[in-house]
This record gives C-alpha cells, structure tokens and sequence, in this order.
C-alpha cells in the first residue's frame, strides 16, 4: 500500500494531519504549495500522500524512507519526493459541506482545479466503468481501486462502508508480536517476524511468520524499534509453534505493518508472506481479524 492517508487544512499555510490525528505537515515541507494553489481560499480536504517509483505508480518502499523522518533534508526531499492526491473536500471558505453527497463534493473539488508539481485531484469514473478500472489498474501494476457510493456522505473518524476498497492482490496490515534471530548472512540481526491479529475477542491471535521482503536498511530500522519493545512472555493469547516459539524474542505488540500474501491456509495462517513495510498511521487495536 503505497500510500499515507492525510487531512490537509488550508487556511492561508498548510496543516497536514495522519489519519491517527499526528500533524505531519514538517515531514512533507513540499506539500505546502497546496496553500499557493488554493490561491488564497480556506479549505479542509481528504486525500493521501505517495512516493512514485520509477513507472510513476505508488511506492510503499519509496515511501519509508519519508513516512518515518520528521523533518526531512532538503536532499531527501529532492531524491524522493511525494505528491498528495487530493479525492474528498470536506470544507470549503468556512462552509461544511461533508454532508453532501459525494458527487457534489467531488464537483466542487474539481472546480478548485487543484494540480501543481506536488499535488494533483485525479479523475474518477462513474457508471459501468468498474470492470475496465480493474483491467487498467491489472495492467499498470497498481495495487486496486476504490469504489464509493455517489449519493454517501463524508463521515469523519470511520471506515464507512459507502468506500469500498477493490485490491488486485492481497495485502492486510498485521501487527508484530516477535521476532526470530536470524542465522547465517542474518545472524545478529532478525530472520523473520511473528505477526498477529485482534480476534472479536480481543484477543491477539497468531497469525504467521514473514522472513521475506526485508532490505538490510529495513532489518536494521526494525531492530531499533523491536529492542525497548522486549519482553520475558509471549504478547499472542493463541500458541505460536514451537519450532517459532522456541527461539523467539517477544515484543509489545505495539508495531503495526503491511505485508503481501498469496492466501489463507485452512488454520487462518498466511501462505507466502512478504514484508511490505510499517505503518505508522495505524493503531493495533485496528487491526482486526474476521470471523
């Protein structure tokens, strides 16, 4: 997922806030041209801030090296820049107009005519366009597409079930419970992370291991963040197989990642895993497993 959900809030600067309520307007400093492109005009939007890799699509990896720095060099913004794609308005010269319906919004949007070398409002579809959006975003790689009801309103602080996300392949957010040392070209650093889900129970439920997917850099940063997290028991309310048990360093299950897969064994455990990345805008309690 190669995306940072963000609220952006225009009042002569800009106030660009995670969708966890954290103000990150010092981590994107080029995002401020959304202020100049306003021209002037007071507005809240929805929209979400991305890393382009070398095709022009959106890239999570790209984006780690910015989601995580508070205050980015002036060379790491030139090296990797982000763009924010603006799809909601929320607010508009002190008019609230989230309770209309989505397709006034969005014209209302449109008609800001907002685009500039760091931000842009992409075009969306209507009708029976679904299908052939899906074959296109197949084609160009990208991760899906999102689909919403014309006449929803916008509402704040929920996953409203008028947004639909459509993935093309499967991608879920874990939280991390533990890690294995990892041996050979690994040994001293992490050879795989134990990873969990909240059951309606709330309980924390084991859900796998991914050892694949990690960059030196990325091992390296995770540890970092793992080893205040020790602890002497196991976080997971569910058994973690022995032979990942056994070695294991357990943490808080305080991080929360992306990871790829390819489906669900028949004992809710994830076949083929691959690290994508953390998640700095989510909260474990979030993370849900289904019934």
């Amino acid at each position: 997922m190669g995306r940072r959900r963000a609220i952006a809030y225009v009042d002569g600067g800009l106030r660009l806030l995670s969708r966890n309520d954290r103000d990150v307007t010092r981590a994107y400093p080029e995002l401020g041209e959304l202020a100049e492109v306003l021209a002037g005009r007071r507005a809240v939007l929805d929209g979400e801030v991305v890393a382009l890799d070398a095709k022009g699509r959106p890239s999570f990896s790209a984006l780690q090296h910015r989601m995580h720095v508070r205050a980015p060099s002036a060379a790491l913004v030139s090296t990797t820049p982000v763009r924010l794609y603006l799809f909601d308005l929320l607010h508009l010269d002190g008019r609230n107009i989230a309770a209309l319906p989505y397709t006034e919004r969005r014209s209302a949007l449109q008609e800001l005519e907002l685009s500039g070398q760091s931000v842009d409002t992409p075009p969306y579809w209507t009708g029976d366009a679904g299908r052939d959006l899906a074959t296109a975003a197949a084609d160009l790689g990208l991760e899906g597409v999102v689909a919403k009801q014309l006449g929803s309103s916008y509402e704040p602080g929920r996953r409203s079930p008028a947004w639909v996300k459509v993935p093309l392949n499967d991608t879920i957010e874990v939280i991390v419970g533990g890690y294995k040392p990892g041996a050979g070209r690994r040994a001293g650093t992490i050879g795989s992370l134990l990873l969990g889900m909240y059951d309606p129970q709330d309980r924390l439920t084991y859900i796998g291991h991914v050892g694949t997917g990690f960059t030196q850099t990325v091992l390296r940063d995770l540890q970092q963040r793992l080893k205040p997290l020790s602890r002497p028991d196991s976080p997971f309310d569910s058994p973690v197989p022995r032979e990942h048990a056994r070695h294991a360093v357990w943490v808080d299950p305080v991080l929360v990642g992306d990871v790829a897969f390819r489906s669900w064994t028949p004992d809710r455990r994830l076949r083929h895993p691959s690290w994508k990345g953390l998640r700095s805008d989510r909260e474990p309690a979030e993370i849900r497993l289904q019934a």
